[in-house]
């Protein structure tokens, strides 16, 4: 039976996601291990190891993909920076993991990984032009064109959360200042609110003024950034997720009047904006679309050589 099965790895600051995949999509097996604390690089490498050992004690599977929080090369091949882990700073994760399991590998951020999730098996998946924002702890993206994960020069592209909201807001760690994230991440609405984005949801569902006056300037501040990258990049769709996606039905309808208000109509033809379908599996469902796009064309470069040969040969 010939192998068809990819790994795709979900590498967070407190769990490491994993699941064995199918080309159609379908999770054959998953599992969630701890990050080692401290989750020094080679503390981490040991740890995934062990867990694709456990998903794959056969060694059935022929690509691994990962999601790592924080941006990787254009190559796909090192974790130049890892938030919220330490001593992470241009780490080769992908020839690491290579060289101790043979299989091909390749490294996307988190972001992108849950924008590729998305777009294979999620919300996406009926657009080949969109975008992705998860709403966390900070904001990240991705960026879907023609199918295609877009990571720019030297694989920076895509920090949708970076863009300037307000030129003379609160400082934010990229060095800007005002930037969406400062607005619209979990950070952000702590500090606007002194409450957490759960708590928020729940007591607008009760019909709490409060609550629900912040999500309308939630949306309207989400609304105002989601302006400019529609303008960039005119996708289909928009999909938002991350914990604060939980309340998408109470700051959609302010998000949207500013859409409206501030669009083209040319620029906006069709637009969706969508919640999250996959939830905190886009990830890990991400890193193994990637694995299976490296593992393809790994193969048809391998076809391509040996057809090469065949023709000289004869």
């Amino acid at each position: 039976m010939a192998k068809s099965e990819v790994i795709g790895i979900d590498l967070g600051g407190t769990a490491i996601k994993l699941g064995r995949f199918r080309e159609d999509g379908k999770c054959l097996q998953s599992l969630t291990v701890a990050t080692p604390q401290p989750a020094t690089p080679t503390q981490v490498l040991h740890v995934m190891l062990d867990a694709i050992a456990q998903i794959d004690p056969d060694n059935e599977t022929v690509a691994i993909g990962v999601g790592t929080p924080g941006p990787a090369d254009a190559a796909g091949r090192i974790a130049k920076v890892a938030i919220n882990l330490v001593g992470w700073q241009n780490v080769p994760l992908a020839d690491w993991l290579e060289e101790k399991t043979g299989k091909p590998t390749t490294l996307a951020n988190d972001a992108n990984c849950a924008g590729m999730g998305e777009a294979w098996l999620g919300a996406g998946r009926y657009f080949q032009d969109l975008i992705m924002l998860t709403l966390g702890t900070g904001v990240g993206g991705a960026v879907i064109l023609n199918g295609k994960l877009f990571v720019g020069h030297q694989g920076a592209g895509g920090e949708l959360g970076l863009i300037t909201l307000n030129p003379d807001g609160p400082a934010c760690n990229s060095g800007n200042q005002g930037s969406l994230e400062q607005y619209t991440s979990v950070n952000a609405i702590r500090r606007r609110t002194g409450k957490e984005p759960v708590e928020l949801g729940v007591l607008a569902e009760a019909g709490d003024e409060f609550a629900l006056a912040f999500w309308q300037d939630y949306g309207r501040d989400l609304g105002i950034g989601l302006v400019s990258l529609i303008y960039v990049l005119t996708p289909q769709a928009i999909i938002l997720g991350g914990g604060v996606s939980a309340s998408f039905k109470f700051f959609l309808p302010a998000l949207e009047t500013e859409i409206a208000q501030r669009v083209l109509p040319t620029s906006a033809v069709g637009l969706k904006i969508l919640p999250s379908e996959l939830g905190n599996s886009s990830g890990m469902v991400g890193a193994a679309r990637l694995a299976w796009e490296k593992f393809s064309s790994l193969n048809n470069r391998q076809q391509g050589i040996q057809a090469s040969y065949n023709f000289f040969a004869e």
